[in-house]
């Protein structure tokens, strides 16, 4: 990393979880699935009962935020109905846990997981769904308001709905249904909307509230540029899950509905005789190296497209942006270390051109359960032994070397010098 990289001292240095991943002790569409792993959710980190640990050690990591998920299924046993006390004094205790050791949250009001009664009756799907979850979100928010400025009112509505009606990774696992793929995507946006003008009418203890989604990007090409059907298949694929979402939830007026975007990135996805060569869709990973393109265990990483990334969103939309995920999976450190100090030069020149970033959240604190992957995707910053029923953390070098830009960074200096050498030395490619 540049040892000239300089960040401002209100800058955002946060990690991010979700409570499905996390927290254990759950019901809702995932409760009884079963992953590629033979992983389930139902204990997960058992966040639910280690938060006080959790929170000790992400004070550890120096991070000054943390972006978080409230489970909608916990909080609501029916549609209109008053809030669970005895779960919603829980995140209250864990959100004063987090004010004590001076760090700001964000909250998650969808991440990926619904209320049975949901599930039951149609989930996004059903318009009535709309008006359900602005209540549940208007009674949170008011419960809150006085704990939380930032809310997050979904997380990557574009893969929720992909992989419930496209892809069929997620439950209810339909495939090629891109008419309801559709109908998901523009209820959330109108919930979105609704959702937004509540919070601004409830309030945030005496700050303006901040309101957005998280939009994941994911980059398609052709992986030879004289492969017409394959351009033509990216074309379509970055119409749907990028074009068409940002389109929907911040078009004309709709923007007028968000304060700040969040941006999940990752990489991208290079099609080759209609195939994406991306660990995720079983591309053998010594094709991969054969081929010359570099990924986790998950993505390909596209660095440079970070940067060109956040200027082109800024340009477009003139919202303050906060990076509300990134990471790398792997059990290389070094190749996650070498990553992450690659994604952040290019956001520091981004905000050098003028990008208005207030915040950079790393994904994960923890590992977790992966979705449809299980256990197998290892992005925490603290390391998780679920073969250890205790399920004993232990913090990463990653960890450590996200440590050493918090602190330089929430204090304003130039970051020190072994970063530098650390970022630069780390190896190439996963082994």
């Amino acid at each position: 990393m540049r040892s000239d990289l300089k960040f401002s001292e209100n800058f955002l240095w946060g990690t991010a979880t979700s409570p499905t991943q996390v927290e254990g002790h759950i019901v809702n569409e995932w409760t009884d699935y079963v992953a590629s792993d033979g992983g389930h959710c139902r204990i997960a980190c058992n966040h639910y009962h280690r938060y006080e640990e959790d929170v000790a050690l992400m004070a550890g990591l120096g991070v000054n935020a943390y972006r978080m998920g409230i489970e909608w299924s916990r909080l609501q046993p029916a549609p209109f109905a008053p809030l669970n006390q005895t779960e919603l004094d829980r995140y209250v205790h864990l959100l004063d846990c987090i004010k004590a050791v001076n760090i700001t949250p964000m909250v998650v009001l969808h991440h990926f997981s619904n209320p049975p009664w949901i599930t039951n009756g149609g989930g996004w799907l059903n318009p009535a769904t709309i008006p359900a979850f602005v209540d549940y979100a208007t009674r949170l928010v008011t419960a809150l308001k006085d704990r939380v400025y930032i809310w997050n009112t979904f997380n990557e509505p574009d893969t929720y709905a992909s992989l419930t009606y496209l892809l069929g990774g997620f439950p209810p696992f339909h495939k090629w249904q891109f008419g309801s793929y559709r109908k998901v995507i523009k209820n959330m946006a109108r919930a979105h909307v609704l959702v937004s003008e509540a919070i601004r009418r409830i309030g945030s203890g005496g700050k303006s509230p901040e309101i957005g989604i998280a939009k994941n990007w994911t980059f398609f090409g052709a992986f030879r540029a004289y492969a017409f059907w394959d351009y033509l298949l990216a074309e379509a694929s970055h119409h749907a899950f990028n074009r068409f979402v940002l389109d929907e939830f911040l078009g004309g007026k709709r923007r007028e509905a968000s304060t700040y975007l969040g941006v999940n990135y990752y990489g991208r996805a290079r099609l080759k005789h209609f195939q994406a060569l991306v660990p995720t869709n079983n591309v053998p990973d010594k094709k991969l190296r054969q081929l010359g393109i570099i990924c986790d265990d998950m993505f390909e990483r596209h660095p440079k497209g970070f940067g060109h990334l956040l200027k082109k969103l800024y340009r477009r939309y003139l919202l303050p942006i906060y990076i509300t995920e990134h990471g790398a999976a792997s059990t290389n450190e070094d190749f996650r270390i070498r990553d992450l100090t690659e994604h952040l030069e290019e956001l520091s020149g981004a905000m050098d051109a003028g990008v208005d970033v207030r915040g950079f959240f790393y994904w994960s604190l923890l590992d977790n359960f992966e979705w449809q992957f299980g256990y197998t995707k290892k992005f925490g910053l603290l390391s998780v032994d679920f073969d250890d029923e205790t399920l004993p953390r232990r913090m990463t070098r990653v960890g450590e070397f996200y440590r050493e830009i918090c602190r330089a960074g929430r204090t304003g200096e130039i970051l020190p010098a072994d970063i530098a050498k650390n970022g630069k030395n780390a190896a190439p490619h996963p082994s």
